[in-house]
This record gives C-alpha cells, structure tokens and sequence, in this order.
C-alpha cells in the first residue's frame, strides 16, 4: 500500500490538529493527570470506530443526512464547551483553585464530555467521509480501509497523549502561572462552543 507512507503524515497532522477535543485531552491532563486524560478519550476513539466503519459501508453520508439529529447532536456538544469553558473563567486565578476538587471532573464526566465533543464535531465526518477514500487501495478494499482506520486510530492515541501530557506539563512547571493557562482553556473551550454552535451540516452548502 504505498500511499500508506503519504497518509500516514497527513492523518497525523489531521491528528494533531488543535480543537475541541484535544484541548480537553490537555485540560483533563493538566486537571487529573495523563493517565485520566487518556483513560476519558477512549470515549473519542470509540466514537470514532464506527464512524470510520460507516465510512468503509458507503454511509458516511447518513452520518449527515438528518438535520434534526446533527443539530441537536451539535448544541449538546456546543453547550457542553462553553459551560466548562465558564466554569473555568469564573473560578478565582491561581493553582488552588485549579487543584480544587469541583473544579476536577469525574471520569465519567470527562468521558461523556470527549463522547460528545467527538459525536458532535463535523469535521470527523469530513475527515472519514471524504479524506479516508482518497487513500483507499480499490483492489483491496477491505484490507485498505482497515489499514487506515487502524493506523488512524493508533496516531489518534498518540496525539491524546501528547496534550494530556503537555496539560500534566503545564501543572508541573508553571505553577505560578496557571491562572494565565486556566483562563486559555476556558476561553479556547467557549470560542470551540460557538465556533461548533455556527458549524453547518456537512455535505450542506449555504441555502
């Protein structure tokens, strides 16, 4: 498969990308550590298989096809953002507050939180939907296709860690600024939440 050697840094700069979910990945690190941070996005990979597996069924555009359910899928998301995007603005700056307990998440918060940011982000689709088949062996679909999904799944993985630990990074060496680095999350969280909020339903152009 020799356009593997050409997905394979493209995908991870796809992986590696800063938005929503990794920007909870850095967070949830810099909150509870790296091993909670990934532990909770094993809720973005497992939305992201069968997503993936659509794809390989020829289904990515059911994915898109309901309004209805994209847009309520999306202000679930969008809403889940900015609440903790406020909640971080709110509390007092300093590294009190960020070790506070209430302002540590469950790990079935965080779960639900990476779940729903994942599920609710168009770009995914996009990304399954029209960049995967650009790579896509169509003599050897199946093997193809599961070669990729694998392989983006891994770089996935390998990028939760990179945030988590850059989040777990912050905590350990800036101590005296992590009111500036609490602000930025919240701040970043918010623009995500409206950004998601104005996101239009992919494969829909303007009407």
């Amino acid at each position: 498969m020799p356009d593997l050697l050409l997905f394979l840094p493209v995908c991870f700069a796809l992986n590696l990308a800063f938005g929503p979910n990794n920007l909870l990945a850095m967070t949830h690190g810099a909150q509870k550590g790296v091993l909670f941070a990934f532990t909770a996005s094993l809720a973005r990979l497992g939305i992201f298989i069968p997503m993936i597996t659509a794809s390989a069924l020829g289904l990515g555009l059911l994915l898109s096809a309901s309004a209805l359910v994209f847009n309520a899928v999306k202000i679930i998301g969008a809403a889940y953002l900015i609440w903790m995007g406020i909640r971080l603005l709110k509390s007092a700056p300093g590294k009190a507050d960020w070790d506070a307990e209430d302002m540590k998440p469950s790990l079935q918060k965080a779960f639900r939180g990476e779940a729903l940011v994942a599920v609710s982000n168009p770009k995914a689709i996009l990304v399954f939907a029209a960049f995967f088949p650009q790579f896509i062996d169509t003599s050897h679909y199946w093997t193809s296709y599961a070669i990729l999904g694998a392989s983006f799944i891994a770089l996935e993985a390998i990028a939760i860690l990179i945030y988590a630990t850059a989040g777990r990074f912050a905590v350990a060496f800036a101590s005296t600024k992590l009111h500036w680095f609490q602000r930025a999350s919240g701040s970043g969280m918010i623009i995500f939440g409206l950004l998601l909020l104005l996101s239009r339903q992919p494969g829909r152009g303007a009407a």
